[in-house]
């Protein structure tokens, strides 16, 4: 598997890569800073790649990020890459594969539900549309009863 240029460094942080993975579209990331865009983004839509815009459906680590892999930090992000590639990779899974990613995507969601940094899902924002649309004109009706 190739590895990043020597002189090169992650678009992200700026640093000496750490895990470097590289994307679909061929450009190098260190595996947590590439993680880490995803996370902002939503559970269940690919990230799109920082440099170049395209959506990044596949993450290859590179040889020696796998042996790094006997770290406990360094596993649990290829470990994340891997969840990442079988949601967004296309290759088929199977009923426990997804049933065993289930906590994982939960948790996102939740955090992501939560955050009150970020705006609202779109249903609830339809909803709380038509809720205020709704009692401005019961209000209007009830004005206009009054006068």
């Amino acid at each position: 598997m190739e590895s990043p240029p020597q002189d090169d460094t992650c678009s992200i942080c700026l640093g000496s890569f750490t895990l470097p993975c590289q994307a679909n579209c061929s450009h190098w990331f260190c595996g947590e800073c590439i993680l880490n865009v995803w996370h902002h983004g939503s559970v269940f839509q690919q990230c799109k790649c920082p440099i170049c815009r395209c959506f990044i459906n596949l993450l290859k680590p590179t040889d020696a990020s796998v042996q790094e892999g006997k770290d406990t930090k360094a596993s649990q992000v290829l470990k994340s890459i891997k969840k990442y590639n079988r949601s967004f990779g296309g290759e088929p899974s199977n009923l426990i594969q997804k049933l065993q990613d289930l906590p994982f995507f939960i948790r996102r969601l939740a955090t992501e539900l939560m955050d009150p940094r970020r705006p609202l899902p779109s249903v609830f924002r339809a909803h709380i549309t038509f809720a205020v649309s709704k009692s401005e004109n019961s209000g209007k009706m009830m004005h206009n009863i009054l006068n």
